[in-house]
């Protein structure tokens, strides 16, 4: 079990500005300072943890402020996006992305995690209650996790309780007191059925664990259930598309200009904030942290403020018409 890398699936868990908590921890020192800025999306492979690959790309670009928006555990693949250099400060615009998952559940036993790393709670009793374990109870069992709902978080989780992670609580042996948190699952579709292992497509809120569910699936049916593999598909608007393996990133090793290209353009990145162009005049003020008026006449509270095509200046806050107030400046 790796510290940490039990958090809930979707929460957002870095941040370099406003207080967000971050994973972006100071690289090795350096004589040359390089700077890539950007939201680079990885397609995390198995067996490497979510800071595994913040590490790694760290000695590949040479950038030494990098971190994650939500975790993925050691064993999970897919969609991990990343904010690197001066995107660090957006970190806290990301905390509300709904994730997409598919992957697997192994009947006939629950563990301490609810994921295959974990120690099994009793013997295997596929081979007993396999046969009442069928393709359609499956699926019925599944409806009702949809919609709006509280769920019970795994004991070897990030939660805090007074202050400490349950994790820690839960690998020395101590009671771990949770209280259910309220999520959002949009799909939770069962697409087969092989053997002990159904398939399953999922779209689950912030906070919200695919582990859990899996767990509580295997009660229902009487027979325990845990997650026994998990790709990510989907984070926010990211998804595999948009994804670089580490294999093709260690090919640019120490080209910042090649691995900036590829990140995701600025003008896709936060849909919900539109772009504005500012001119030299406004965007000075801005960067001096000074409200400043810009060409943009939506209702929208928060826009995205940019020097040309591709040059984040910042994010502003709509005082009043065209009037705005700098609320992160990339510098």
């Amino acid at each position: 079990m790796l510290p940490g890398e039990r958090d809930a699936v979707g929460v957002p868990v870095v941040g370099a500005a406003a207080g967000i908590a971050a994973h972006c921890e100071p690289g090795p020192k350096s004589a040359t300072v390089v700077r890539v800025n950007g939201l680079l999306v990885i397609d995390k492979p198995g067996g490497m943890t979510s800071h595994d690959v913040v590490a790694k790309l760290r000695r590949i670009t040479g950038e030494k402020s990098i971190g994650h928006l939500g975790t993925l555990d050691p064993t999970a693949t897919g969609v991990l996006p990343l904010l690197l250099g001066k995107y660090t400060r957006l970190a806290q615009y990301f905390s509300s992305a709904e994730k997409r998952y598919t992957g697997a559940i192994r009947f006939g036993f629950s563990t301490d995690t609810y994921d295959a790393e974990g120690k099994a709670d009793r013997p295997d009793l596929w081979m007993e209650l396999g046969s009442a374990v069928t393709l359609e109870r499956v699926r019925v069992a599944a409806t009702r996790f949809h919609g709006e709902m509280e769920q019970m978080p795994p004991a070897y989780s990030a939660k805090k309780i007074a202050g400490t992670p349950a994790y820690k609580l839960a690998r020395e042996g101590k009671a771990v007191e949770l209280k259910p948190a309220r999520v959002s699952i949009e799909r939770f579709a069962i697409t087969a059925l092989e053997g002990a292992e159904a398939e399953f497509e999922m779209s689950i809120s912030a906070g919200g664990y695919v582990r859990s569910v899996a767990h509580e699936l295997g009660q229902d049916l009487g027979c325990g259930a845990h997650l026994s593999r998990l790709r990510r598909t989907q984070a926010g608007v990211f998804t595999l598309y948009e994804a670089h393996t580490l294999e093709e990133l260690e090919r640019l090793a120490g080209n910042a200009e090649a691995v900036e290209a590829l990140c995701v353009h600025p003008r896709m990145l936060l849909p919900e904030m539109p772009s504005v162009t500012g001119d030299s005049g406004s965007l000075g003020r801005l960067r001096n942290g000074a409200q400043a008026n810009f060409p943009e006449f939506s209702r929208a509270p928060l826009v995205k403020v940019f020097a040309g095509q591709r040059e984040l200046v910042g994010i502003a806050k709509r005082i009043a018409g065209t009037l705005f107030q700098p609320v992160v400046v990339m510098g």
